[in-house]
C-alpha cells in the first residue's frame, strides 16, 4: 500500500505518530513520552518528529499534519485558536503552515470559548471532535471526551456551539494523593466500571452535585468509623467527580444526545457511569477519532492522496 501522511498527535505527556494510508489506514505507528514538556525541554520538537519518522521508515518529503500542544504557545509553533461558535471545517483553514527540512508540515489550532464568566480552550480534542463527525459517529447534541480535563462539547451542524471542561482526573489525583483522603484511598487500585460503589457514587454525585464537598469527606469519615469498606474508598472518589461532571455538563438538557469518545478503561468507566445516570451514549474509540479528524485534515491540505508515496 502507499502512504501519503503522517499525522500527529502530540500531548503534553505523550506522543503518538501514525503512517497513514490513501484510505486512513494504518500502516505504521510510534509512541513515545516526549510530549511537549520533554520535547521543549530536551532535544526539541524537531528532533523528537524526526526520530519517531525514522522509526516508521517514512521519507523525507512526506507531508505531516499535526494536532495538540505542538501548538500551544509553548510548543513548536503557535496555532492559536478557533472562537466559538467554531465550524470543525474551520480548523483546517486555520492551521499554521511551514517547511521541516523538505517536509511540509500544518499544525491544526486549538478551539476558544471567550463566553463570559465560562472561558475555556480545548487543543487536541477539536481532532477527535472533526474525527467523530468525519465518520458519521457523532452528531448534533454533546460529546463528551474524558479524560485528565474532560471536554464536553455542543454541536450543532457541524459546529462547536459551546463546550465546557470539567478537572475530573486531575481532582482524582490531588484529593487521592495530597488530600486528607489520601489516608484512605489507595490510588494505584483500579475502580471497577461494574461494581457497586463505583455506580452508586455515580448516582449520588450526578443526583446532588450541590453536596460534593460533603461526600468527600464522608470517604474518609466513613472509614475512621468503620461503617464503609477501606477497598471501595477509591471507587466511591471517581463515582463522585464523574456523576457531579455528568451533572454539570447536562444541566437542564438531560434529554439531549450523548457521544462518548473514549478509548480502554476511560471508555468503560464513563460508558458504566452514563449507563447508571440513565443515558445511552454511543461510542467513539478516541485514537480512532484523532486519527480520522488528522486524516481528514491531511485530505483538505494535499487532496486525496499525495504524490509523496511510499511502498509499504
Amino acid at each position: 500500500m502507499s502512504a501519503p501522511y503522517v499525522a500527529v498527535d502530540w500531548g503534553t505527556s505523550s506522543f503518538r505518530l501514525w503512517l497513514l494510508g490513501p484510505d486512513g489506514s494504518v500502516l505504521a505507528e510510534s509512541r513515545g513520552d516526549e510530549g511537549m514538556t520533554v520535547s521543549a525541554a530536551t532535544s526539541g520538537f524537531p528532533a523528537v518528529l524526526a526520530k519517531h519518522l525514522a522509526a516508521v521508515e517514512a521519507p523525507d518529503r512526506l507531508p505531516v499534519v499535526i494536532c495538540g500542544m505542538a501548538g500551544a504557545r509553548q510548543g513548536w509553533r503557535e496555532a492559536g485558536y478557533v472562537e466559538t461558535p467554531a465550524p470543525l471545517a474551520a480548523l483546517f483553514d486555520a492551521a499554521i503552515a511551514f517547511e521541516d527540512g523538505a517536509r511540509a508540515v500544518r499544525i491544526l489550532p486549538g478551539i476558544a470559548q471567550r463566553q463570559a464568566g465560562r472561558p475555556d480552550v480545548m487543543r487536541g480534542e477539536e481532532t477527535q471532535l472533526a474525527g467523530a463527525l468525519s465518520t458519521g459517529a457523532g452528531g448534533d447534541g454533546l460529546i463528551c471526551l474524558p479524560g485528565t480535563h474532560s471536554k464536553w462539547a455542543s454541536i450543532a451542524d457541524g459546529t462547536v456551539t459551546g463546550f465546557s471542561t470539567f478537572m475530573t482526573g486531575e481532582t482524582f489525583a490531588l484529593f487521592s494523593r495530597h488530600s486528607i483522603l489520601s489516608h484512605t484511598i489507595d490510588a494505584a487500585a483500579d475502580t471497577d466500571p461494574q461494581g457497586e460503589a463505583f455506580r452508586n457514587a455515580v448516582i449520588a454525585g450526578f443526583r446532588e452535585p450541590q453536596r460534593l464537598l460533603n461526600a468527600l469527606f464522608a470517604i474518609r469519615a466513613g472509614g475512621l468509623l468503620g461503617v464503609s469498606d477501606a477497598k471501595d474508598a477509591g471507587a466511591t472518589l471517581s463515582g463522585l467527580l464523574i456523576g457531579q461532571e455528568i451533572a454539570g455538563a447536562l444541566g437542564d438538557r438531560p434529554n439531549t444526545a450523548v457521544t462518548l469518545v473514549a478509548s480502554g478503561r476511560m471508555a468503560r468507566l464513563y460508558d458504566s457511569a452514563l449507563t447508571a445516570c440513565g443515558i445511552t451514549a454511543g461510542i467513539v474509540d478516541a485514537d480512532a477519532a484523532v486519527r480520522a479528524g488528522l486524516f481528514a485534515a491531511a485530505q483538505r491540505f494535499w487532496g486525496p492522496q499525495s504524490k509523496d508515496t511510499i511502498s509499504a
